[in-house]
Order: C-alpha cells, then sequence, then structure tokens
C-alpha cells in the first residue's frame, strides 16, 4: 500500500512506501531536508506532520496508519 506524502511549503507529492525512511522519500522527490548529525540529537532535519507532531526526519519512518501524509520542512536559517 503506497502512501501519497506531500512536503510543504514547495507542495511537492510522491508516493512512498509505510517504512521507508523520510529522507530517502524527499532526496527521491527533489525536496532538501537540512541534516546535520543524523542521529536525531542536533534536530536540524526537524519537521512537522500534518498531525502536528515534531519528528526528526533523519531517523523516521513513512507511517503506515494512513492514507497520506504531509510534511512541512521548516527553513531554519541556522541550519
Amino acid at each position: 500500500m503506497s502512501i501519497k506524502v506531500c512536503f510543504l511549503p514547495d507542495n511537492v507529492t510522491i508516493e512512498a512506501e509505510p517504512g521507508e525512511p523520510i529522507l530517502q522519500v524527499a532526496e527521491r522527490a527533489g525536496v532538501f531536508i537540512a541534516t546535520g548529525c543524523l542521529m536525531g540529537s542536533c534536530h536540524a532535519c526537524e519537521v512537522e506532520l500534518d498531525n502536528e507532531e515534531t519528528i526528526c526526519a533523519c531517523i523516521s519512518s513513512i507511517p503506515g496508519d494512513q492514507p497520506e501524509l504531509t510534511v512541512n520542512i521548516y527553513d531554519d536559517p541556522t541550519w
């Protein structure tokens, strides 16, 4: 079952598989998510999901419990 993932603010949509790493999905979609440590400690890759949950994209994957997911990428000039 594919999940429709929409990356904001660019409004780029791509199909992804549940369990696929969010960073890989973003890369496939041509969307840049800033990263730092790649371990979830520095929070450079922090994004907000459509349910207003904030996660670190580097250690998170596409959930399989919904048909669509919106990932809002913050624009942080310090990264």
